[in-house]
């Protein structure tokens, strides 16, 4: 069963309605103004209350797009999961996830969780698309899930967190397609940011460090990407053969830097897209070492001021989900993603998206899609319609950084917990969230959904959901 085409069919995406603005947040601090908003280039951070979670965000996210795109359960083949937050370190969050297909009947589902920081959600999408490219495929779609909640302790990083869950319907003659010829990837042992004490859901993290791999991962991914492509293409490949490129986003500011390392790569690898003024102002760097470009202040600054006419053109469409959300880890550059579809989903026909996905430890790939008219329900305008982006980032409620700490202080204390209810506190959340309800004397999780059913002028909950029932 051959297949072209294969990638993305659908997209959906979660995240929680409850949101802290990165203004009050430098006010609350005592930060200088602007350096959470210009110095890391965001705008707003979206956090888990009490009665949400990982699991919770990715229950909600998959019957969202099944229901939306009407899927049958029986259809999916094979599931996925990335994330690096971790709920147990055996039951992956995969089972949770299907009761949504035990319900119809379907047990026979293949996959599992993939971990390793923000790269799990690739890890996962790779895994999906491999499968359907293989004699293995049996006709069945995948499904991708990347759901994260990433929260830090008190300090510099704590405005560097986020959560939401995506949702990927993988299969064949894909409107967002892969270009499975040209990937490439860059692993290596590194301590940049790492999660050793279980009893903590707060990494360690090394913020210089990991700025620097994340560069060094990303040149050699990109000189491993245009070499398989001039290999097989007989071409130069440049940025500008990329119509959008999409980073992975811990915060802004590093998605403006990586675009503006690229094309300071260009211009090393002599390519005819960096004009002659450009060459003129990146010669002085021309002989650093790489260790030395990667500190060099003035050649990020200047690579930046001469990439900006490019960088609005193709990335700024792709950054509008992660600075109003924040660090979604494996969820990260999939939002991104959705925001170039939703911002440009009548344009997008025949063009490339570059895409550089990197996990700290670390992990990275550079991989690319080329974008197609595909057919309903699996097109761009639907899936920009099902994103419904506008609606879902004005239907938020803005929380004050006082609030936003004691629920960071609730988690923390609650994390690994067992023996508690939730406050069932649910009037924020959307009809059709999952939500969670308690943590029993044996750690089992229970969920329940949120319906709009209104009974004697409350609420009513239905479709309890119970882990181990």
């Amino acid at each position: 069963m051959e297949c072209k085409d294969v990638g993305i069919l659908a997209m959906d995406m979660y995240f929680p309605p409850t949101c802290v603005q990165q203004e009050a947040l430098e006010v609350h601090d005592g930060a200088s103004k602007g350096k959470y908003t210009i110095g890391l280039g965001q705008d707003c951070m979206a956090f888990c209350s009490e009665v949400e979670d990982v699991i919770s965000m990715s229950l909600t996210v998959v019957k969202s797009l099944l229901e939306k795109y009407h899927i049958d359960p029986k259809l999916i083949g094979r599931l996925e999961v990335g994330s690096e937050t971790v709920i147990d370190k055996s039951k992956s969050i995969k089972t949770w996830l299907m009761q949504n297909f035990e319900e119809s009947g379907n047990t026979d589902i293949e996959g599992v969780d993939s971990s390793n920081a923000c790269y799990g959600g690739t890890a996962a999408l790779l895994n999906c698309v491999n499968w359907v490219e293989s004699r293995c495929w049996d006709g069945r779609y995948g499904l991708v899930v990347c759901t994260d909640s990433a929260v830090y302790a008190e300090g510099p990083a704590r405005p560097t967190g986020g959560a939401a869950a995506i949702a990927m319907l993988i299969g064949p003659n894909a409107p967002i397609s892969f270009e499975s010829k040209y990937r490439a990837s860059h692993m290596a042992h590194v301590y940049d940011f790492y999660k050793p004490d279980l009893a903590s859901e707060y990494p360690v993290v090394d913020g210089k460090l990991s700025q620097t791999c994340y560069l060094m991962a990303l040149d050699s991914c990109y000189r491993q990407y245009c070499a398989k492509y001039e290999k097989l293409v007989g071409e130069q490949f440049s940025i500008s053969d990329a119509d959008y490129c999409v980073f992975h986003s811990p915060y802004n500011k590093l998605v403006q830097k990586s675009f503006a390392r690229l094309y300071f790569n260009d211009f090393m690898r002599n390519c005819s897209s960096v004009d002659n003024d450009a060459k003129e102002k990146l010669q002085p760097f021309a002989n650093l070492t790489s260790e030395e470009s990667y500190q060099s202040r003035d050649l990020e600054k200047g690579s930046q001021q001469l990439a900006k006419h490019l960088y609005d053109i193709k990335v700024q469409p792709s950054t509008l989900l992660p600075k109003q959300i924040g660090n979604m880890y494996t969820a990260s550059l999939y939002a991104a993603l959705a925001s170039v579809i939703y911002n440009k989903h009548a344009s997008l026909t025949g063009q490339r998206i570059v895409m550089f996905s990197y996990g700290s430890g670390l992990t990275s790939t550079m991989f690319s899609f080329k974008l197609n008219e595909g057919q309903h329900p699996f097109n761009l305008a639907n899936i920009a319609s099902v994103l419904d982006v506008t609606a879902k980032l004005e239907s938020r409620h803005v929380t004050s950084p006082e609030k936003f700490i004691d629920t960071l202080k609730l988690m923390e204390h609650r994390y690994g917990a067992k023996d508690f209810e939730t406050s069932k506190d649910i009037s924020l959340l959307p009809p059709g969230t999952f939500y969670l309800t308690k943590v029993d004397s044996m750690y089992r999780r229970f969920y329940e959904k949120k319906t709009d059913g209104i009974v004697d002028g409350k609420i009513k909950c239905s479709n309890g959901i119970a882990n181990g029932h």
